[in-house]
């Protein structure tokens, strides 16, 4: 297989648009894109930004191979100067971006990029294909996470992910969402993060007897003896037999480390109950009852709720895959263009579904918080020249229901801006900190939000407001496009 660029990561109508702007001399214009996203995947009350240290990586190593132009002319549909002007591509533009890790409300921009329009368009598709992804598994981990209740949650899903780059990127996306650790040897060695696992059932099978497999485990890793209990009777066989090998390193004085059972089939609020009455019997009350096998938020709660005994949680399939809401359904739309004059001109986008009508112009986040307990009030999106002073007492309305309004004294609120640069004239000056210190940020983020935020269903929704100028410009082009329409009529 040849060596992989991702410059052709997009797609061909990207070109197609690129050209065109070239043809019409057009490509230098700049342009103002907004990534954000409509809706909180999975009924969830927020989402996690995630992703952006690889949209860094992408943006500051975009160029077209020799095997890439050769390829686009092999097409016979681009021009040869748009060719020419392809093979010296570099991106140039300012990027804007909220830091991986934030609690993140739909509609706020995760990504704002300012360049010339070619540049700019080329790179929508791998941005949302990167930024989407990752967010996603981020925020489904988060889910599972909550869900466990303190618990460490593994991430288990390579098999299961869409192909290598999801495995691998959705296991980082996964450890910041909160996963302990997970069970792919790739992302442990690219992204510096914890590994786990010990044996699967063909290790069991492979010996004679369980119970022969389970001290040839011990001898060779005795302290991580967590040992798979269910090949073949979980309570008359692979309880008893892990018991007696446990019994065995204690009485030798080499127990040490990690260890305990593994459910993985059966009813695991009744096996992992019964189970944690042999270990207790047996003198081993801080022994470990991991489980695994088509976990999901949804069934750790129900377990939970049953009084399952299991406090090691292996979840792969629907955490890799967000199971129940498979997209996050990120996207990237035009805000503002610049005019002749070289000032940036406001674009909006009109639809007959109003959650579709894009905000226009160049804006910022602001997030409220309360000055006493830390919870975010609510989120402001504004223009890129608007303030707010904390020094005067702020008001700020709901923008579809405007009798509704919160109003903070001085003293009582904290501000902060969430975009923050990343790229400017086309060279990083973000630094992306370690994986486990986004994970750790991240943390940090959900303690911003109440219980009622998080909860699995019908979550308390953080309002997300825009500010009274922006309001007013929406409304200016809105009506602006109504009697525009009116003329042509």
């Amino acid at each position: 297989m040849k060596e992989r660029g991702l410059a052709l990561l997009t797609d061909l109508y990207q070109l197609t648009m690129m050209q065109g702007y070239y043809a019409t001399g057009g490509h230098e214009k700049k342009v103002v894109f907004d990534l954000y996203y409509r809706k909180n995947p999975s009924g969830n009350g927020f989402a996690i930004a995630a992703g952006l240290e690889q949209a860094l990586s992408y943006l500051n190593e975009l160029h077209f191979s020799k095997e890439d132009i050769a390829y686009l002319e092999s097409l016979q549909i681009f021009q040869e100067d748009f060719i020419a002007y392809l093979r010296e591509f570099q991106f140039s533009g300012d990027v804007y971006a909220i830091p991986e890790g934030t609690v993140v409300f739909p509609n706020e921009s995760l990504m704002r990029v300012k360049a010339p329009i070619i540049e700019a368009q080329l790179i929508e598709t791998a941005l949302l294909n990167i930024i989407n992804h990752q967010s996603l598994i981020a925020t489904k981990a988060s889910r599972v996470v909550w869900a466990a209740e303190g618990d460490a949650v593994l991430e288990f899903g390579l098999r299961r992910a869409q192909g290598p780059d999801a495995g691998t990127y959705g296991a980082r996306a996964a450890m910041i969402g909160g996963c302990a650790a997970t069970s792919n040897v790739l992302a442990g060695k690219m992204f510096d993060v914890p590994i786990k696992g010990t044996h699967a059932h063909s290790w069991v099978m492979s010996f004679p007897d369980e119970v022969s497999a389970f001290r040839a485990y011990a001898k060779i890793f005795p302290e991580n003896c967590i040992f798979l209990v269910d090949t073949y009777d979980t309570l008359r066989s692979g309880m008893p037999n892990a018991i007696k090998v446990l019994q065995e390193l204690r009485d030798a004085g080499e127990l040490r480390g990690a260890y305990g059972i593994r459910l993985d089939s059966g009813d695991m609020a009744y096996l992992s109950k019964q189970a944690k009455k042999m270990l207790d019997a047996a003198g081993f009350p801080e022994a470990i009852i991991s489980a695994s096998s088509d976990l999901d938020e949804n069934l750790i709660a129900s377990l939970k709720l049953q009084g399952a005994k299991i406090n090691l949680w292996g979840v792969g399939t629907k955490l890799i895959t967000s199971d129940d809401c498979p997209a996050f359904g990120g996207v990237y739309k035009l805000a503002a263009e610049e005019g002749d004059d070289g000032k940036f001109v406001p674009k909006i986008k009109l639809s007959n579904n109003p959650a579709k009508v894009t905000n226009p112009g160049i804006k910022k986040v602001f997030r409220i918080y309360d000055k006493v307990t830390g919870k975010i009030k609510v989120d402001v999106i504004a223009l890129e020249e608007e303030t707010i002073d904390m020094t005067k007492s702020l008001v700020v309305y709901d923008s579809n229901a405007k009798w509704r309004k919160m109003k903070f004294d001085v003293g009582s609120f904290v501000v902060r801006e969430l975009l923050v640069p990343v790229i400017e004239k086309g060279k990083v000056v973000y630094t992306s900190p370690s994986v486990m210190e986004i994970k750790a940020f991240c943390e940090k983020e959900k303690t911003t939000l109440w219980d009622e935020h998080k909860r699995l269903n019908n979550p308390h929704i953080v309002p997300v407001d825009l500010s009274e100028q922006l309001v007013q410009l929406k409304n200016h082009l809105i009506d602006e496009m109504s009697i525009k329409e009116q003329k042509e009529v």
